[in-house]
């Protein structure tokens, strides 16, 4: 005992504490007791890769977690209470480094005029105006309504209507509120959550990023109330997303990272916890790519092929995810390292077919398109974005950085085979200026 105190004395320790590193601290207990990350994965229902993760990167830990492993490699308590005096740091509110931008902000008055815009103008004013006052709901708070309506949400959302769901929002997460409001309970806060987080999604697709924070913000919060793992991965999921377009991809990365050691928590013993926790491997590769890491970001995708491969096929059940769908992000992780070759190779042996909605399908075919426009190629381009509208036109034309490289490809090379039939198919108009 008293050797043991005597590590915890040393100037290693004293450092380690008095510098807030906990996955430091960590990593030297868990030595300090002779284990390999894999014997503090099996105490504490982590895989070795997650304990990695936590020793290497100062991912913030919660409160219960961080009691299991003090427990398991013997912090003592008064070293642990020492950690726990130190606040989390808050989210930085400025970025410190220039965001990579989704739409050169110099194009951004000629696209509007290109294009107009593709929701109605009245109706994102009025979900704006929900988003500040919630209107009252125009139906009881009943929970089984309620799912059936997000269920319908969610179609609309994956058969790219974008305009009658961005019109329905407003009573639904005003239904979906009042019902978390009502009922207290944790399904009642995963419901509500679920609603947020497709208007997040909704949100950021069209550009209207001010909002998607907004929504994602209350997404997280009522996932916490709920305690489900499940949906507070997804609303994490959905954040970084928002935090990846306010250029933050570091602070994404921690929030995705922090949802996968949560996940990983439970054991994974659901279909539900393994299929999301496949998605947030998904979404580490792909902030990986945004931050530069390539062996990291490649990592990250082999292992959700993997475990896309496990999960299991309910009959009647869609799967949120599958290993066409982690090809898919296989392709985005490529052209995002600036490899349009390798993303074009990832997504020759996938067949659209294999993608269960025209969202999907039309995401694949825009990242065929981004690889081949980052190659200099606007033929194929030209016909990959075509490709994508036959699946959903607002994967093309509702999508700011879609959109973008669009009017791009249609100013820069007008008589390029295909190139006037796009023009055609997202409706665009030269500028009085162009």
């Amino acid at each position: 005992m008293d050797a043991h105190e005597d590590v915890w004395r040393s100037p290693q320790a004293r450092a380690l504490i008095d510098a807030q590193d906990v996955g430091g601290l960590i990593k030297f207990a868990r030595q300090a007791r002779g284990w390999r990350q894999a014997d503090l994965g099996r105490a504490i229902g982590y895989s070795a890769p997650t304990v990695s993760r936590l020793e290497s990167r100062r991912v913030a830990i919660d409160l219960d977690t961080m009691r299991r492993i003090a427990r398991a490699v013997q912090i003592p308590p008064h070293v642990l209470g020492a950690l726990l005096v130190f606040p989390v740091p808050p989210l930085p509110t400025v970025a410190t480094t220039a965001p990579q931008a989704e739409e050169d902000p110099m194009h951004r008055r000629t696209l509007l005029t290109a294009l107009g815009l593709a929701i109605p103008a009245h109706l994102l004013t009025t979900l704006d105006d929900a988003l500040a006052v919630l209107p009252a709901a125009s139906s009881p708070p009943d929970l089984t309504r309620i799912a059936a309506r997000l269920a319908q949400a969610r179609d609309r959302y994956d058969m790219g209507d974008l305009t009658r769901l961005i019109a329905d929002l407003p009573d639904l997460l005003a239904a979906a509120h009042e019902a978390s409001d009502h009922h207290a309970t944790p399904d009642s806060y995963a419901l509500a959550a679920g609603s947020y987080d497709l208007a997040t999604v909704a949100l950021n697709k069209i550009g209207r990023h001010e909002s998607s924070r907004l929504t994602a913000d209350r997404a997280t919060m009522l996932a916490r109330l709920s305690g489900s793992p499940v949906s507070m991965a997804a609303s994490a999921r959905c954040l970084g997303i928002v935090l990846r377009h306010e250029g933050r991809a570091s602070v994404a990365d921690q929030v995705v990272l922090r949802a996968i050691a949560l996940l990983e928590s439970t054991g994974l013993t659901r279909p539900s916890e393994a299929a999301i926790w496949t998605q947030m491997l998904c979404a580490a590769g792909y902030n990986s790519a945004r931050l530069g890491d390539r062996d990291r970001a490649l990592a990250m995708i082999r292992e959700a092929s993997q475990a896309a491969a496990r999960l299991p096929v309910i009959p009647g059940q869609r799967l949120a995810i599958s290993p066409a769908h982690v090809t898919g992000y296989e392709v985005s992780v490529h052209w995002r390292l600036g490899d349009a070759g390798a993303a074009l190779h990832a997504g020759r042996g996938l067949h659209p077919s294999q993608l269960p909605t025209p969202e999907r399908r039309g995401r694949l075919h825009t990242d065929l398109a981004r690889a081949w426009w980052q190659w200099g190629k606007p033929e194929q381009t030209a016909l990959a974005l075509l490709a994508a509208c036959r699946e959903s036109v607002p994967e093309v034309r509702d999508r700011p950085a879609i959109r973008s490289m669009a009017v791009q490809l249609i100013e820069r090379h007008p008589r390029t085979s295909g190139v006037r039939e796009l023009a055609g198919a997202i409706g665009y108009r030269k500028s009085a200026q162009g």
